[in-house]
C-alpha cells in the first residue's frame, strides 16, 4: 500500500489538533491560514509549502521536526515488506540457548490511525517445548 506524504502529514497535523481539543477555527486563526486550506491539508487534499507547515506546528506547539519524524514513522511501518510466516522463520536468529518459532507482526490496517493504537513489536521472541520427562507408553 503506498501512503502519500500529504496524507501522513494531514493525518498528524489533525491528531496534534483534536488531541489538544483545539477547533480548526482556532488553529487556522493562531496560523494565519484560511481554515477551509488548513481542512484541506487535514485532509490530505492539499500539499502544504514548508512556510505553511511550520506555522500550523507552531500554532499546535508541535516542532517542525517532531511532525516528520512522527510522519516518517508512520509511513515506515505501513510500507514495510509483507512477509510470510515462513520467510520470518528463516530469517530468525534465537538466542543460543532457546529453540522455537519467532511471533509474526501484526497486520497494520489502511488507515494510519490505526498506527497509534497498535503497539510495535521492537524484538522477536522465541519459545521452546520441553521435553516430556518419563517414558510415555501407549496402551
Amino acid at each position: 500500500m503506498t501512503v502519500l506524504l500529504r496524507e501522513a502529514i494531514g493525518d498528524r497535523l489533525r491528531h496534534a489538533r483534536t488531541t489538544q481539543r483545539r477547533t480548526l477555527r482556532e488553529v487556522s486563526r493562531t496560523a494565519r491560514v484560511s481554515l477551509g486550506y488548513l481542512s484541506e491539508v487535514e485532509r490530505g487534499r492539499k500539499e502544504a509549502s514548508s512556510e505553511l507547515l511550520a506555522a500550523i506546528c507552531q500554532a499546535l506547539d508541535l516542532p517542525l521536526y517532531e511532525l516528520l519524524h512522527l510522519v516518517a514513522s508512520d509511513i515506515g511501518a505501513v510500507q514495510q515488506p509483507v512477509t510470510s510466516p515462513a520467510e520470518l522463520t528463516e530469517r530468525a536468529q534465537p538466542a543460543p540457548s532457546l529453540e522455537g518459532g519467532t511471533l509474526v507482526p501484526a497486520v497494520i490496517g489502511n488507515d494510519l490511525s490505526d498506527l497509534r493504537i497498535q503497539p510495535m513489536l521492537t524484538h522477536r521472541l522465541a519459545t521452546t517445548i520441553a521435553k516430556p520427562r518419563g517414558t510415555v507408553v501407549a496402551a
